[in-house]
């Protein structure tokens, strides 16, 4: 559908039809419902993009259509207290036009830290729950006290409202590096995925208050041969999936929905960045796991950063090579 893309992290598509995704080195991108493609003029010279960090993910506001506002979450070289590299959550609104970006709220939700050495572990998904408050998934930084610590904004999935802003609720913790969230239709069930360490990846069910049970801080700073769910840890909430070793480096998540997807409707669906590809996880209504497979028709495309289902119900998908080599695929039922 549109290549030529240098890892793109995120994509969401508005009422119109058009779709706008995001590159982690800075820049958006839209797709208008005639195929043809522009760039959606928004500064980002403040943007700190190192590593894993950069511009990542990005949503569109549940009333887009009346306010044309969306929500990016990104690196920013002073976003700190002390004036130095955080991560802050960004709103936007755009022209009707899709030429150009201005930023409303600069940050709504600021001071989230990042590892301003390397970016590992910085994040960072949004997405929005039932009751449309935002949702923002974030990493651990890789230091090894962060998860378990309610007083910080890493490793954590956390809730705010977009129309106040500021510190965000910590909905869940002892997370390792928070890549994907998603809702399950029809239900109040909130499902995030983790990139794990060489034990495991995650897929966990969101529970107000809950512990996930990373806890990097046995034989040094940053100890990543623990469990990735700590058992010893008392009301450590175990995982709905693990990849157990090797690991495949999940990112992001969306489910499956309408009947045009047949007997594949209601699959959560895991883009792959280790290996390749998208795994599928069928779930019961408790969100318990039943099946799990890989998509063959998706495996030729290399790693997958996200896939997400659109408002037209097809499957829109952007892959994570680099070099400029990337693709957003749009993907439909056989």
């Amino acid at each position: 559908m549109l290549d030529g893309l240098d890892h793109p992290w995120d994509v969401a598509q508005a009422p119109d039809g058009t779709l706008l995704l995001d590159e982690r080195g800075g820049g958006l991108t839209a797709v208008l419902p005639d195929g043809s493609d522009q760039e959606v003029d928004a500064d980002f010279s403040d943007l700190f993009a190192e590593g894993e960090t950069g511009l990542m993910g990005l949503v569109l506001d549940p009333a887009f259509a009346d306010n044309r506002t969306f929500y990016t979450c990104q690196g920013a070289v002073d976003g700190g207290a002390d004036g130095g590299p955080a991560i802050e959550v960004v709103s936007w609104t755009v022209d009707d036009d899709w030429s150009a970006a201005t930023r409303v709220a600069d940050p709504l939700v600021g001071e989230i830290p990042v590892n301003r050495a390397i970016g590992r572990h910085g994040g960072c998904r949004l997405r929005f729950d039932p009751q449309g408050q935002l949702l923002i998934g974030t990493g651990d930084n890789a230091l090894g006290t962060n998860p378990q610590d309610l007083d910080s904004l890493a490793g954590k999935l956390l809730r705010v409202d977009p129309a106040t802003g500021g510190r965000p609720q910590v909905v869940g913790y002892g997370h390792r590096n928070v890549q994907g969230i998603a809702v399950r239709p029809g239900t109040d069930q909130v499902f995030t995925a983790e990139q794990g360490s060489s034990r495991d990846d995650e897929v966990n069910l969101a529970v107000d208050g809950g512990n996930y049970g990373w806890n990097p801080v046995g034989q040094g700073e940053y100890d990543e041969s623990v469990p990735m769910t700590d058992t010893d840890i008392p009301g450590a909430i175990e995982a709905v999936w693990s990849s157990g070793d090797p690991t495949i480096a999940v990112c992001g998540i969306t489910f499956l929905d309408g009947d045009q997807w047949g007997d594949d409707e209601g699959l959560l669906l895991l883009g792959v960045q280790k290996d390749t590809g998208v795994l599928a996880l069928r779930l019961d209504d408790a969100g318990a796991l039943v099946d799990q497979f890989r998509l063959p028709e998706l495996e030729e495309y290399g790693r997958i950063r996200t896939p997400q289902l659109g408002t037209d119900g097809a499957l829109y998908v952007t892959t994570d090579n680099g070099d400029g080599q990337d693709q957003l695929l749009r993907v439909t039922p056989a």
